[in-house]
């Protein structure tokens, strides 16, 4: 028998406004600089998106480094450090239960700047400055 298809119904208000809250909570920790991880002492980081999951236990924090450097590492110290962060951000944000934070690399950045430079390669933009001949075939 075949399973249904479960279509994942979009953020509600609550969950936007918590993540938010997160982000907010985790990036003035981030730029604390109290962290005596070395491989994130004096690190600039941005706390660019939350996703939490729909029953709040769950917490996925997209981070970019500024500056670049090796993201892999500092994605792997964050999250050695996320039963740190779990705690101060139980400390900032009012909840019953604090989320499990899993750290990832934002890379919506580098795919923006793949497509823009897709779309000022000589060959598209040609291709995009072309008229179309729709109306021509009536």
């Amino acid at each position: 028998m075949p399973r249904k298809k479960t279509i994942t119904p979009k953020a509600g208000q609550r969950q936007l406004r918590i993540a938010e809250e997160i982000r907010h909570a985790l990036s003035g920790i981030i730029a604390d600089n109290s962290l005596s991880d070395p491989d994130l002492a004096g690190r600039m980081i941005t706390v660019t998106v939350v996703k939490i999951s729909p029953d709040l236990r769950n917490a996925t924090i997209f981070i970019a480094p500024f500056g670049g450097g090796d993201a892999e590492a500092i994605v792997r110290a964050l999250n050695r450090a996320a039963g740190y962060f779990r705690g101060e951000v139980a400390r900032e944000v009012d909840m019953r239960v604090s989320p499990q934070l899993r750290f990832k690399i934002d890379d919506s950045f580098e795919e923006a700047s793949r497509i823009e430079a897709l779309l000022h390669d000589p060959v598209v933009r040609a291709d995009l400055a072309k008229k179309p001949d729709s109306d021509s075939d009536k």
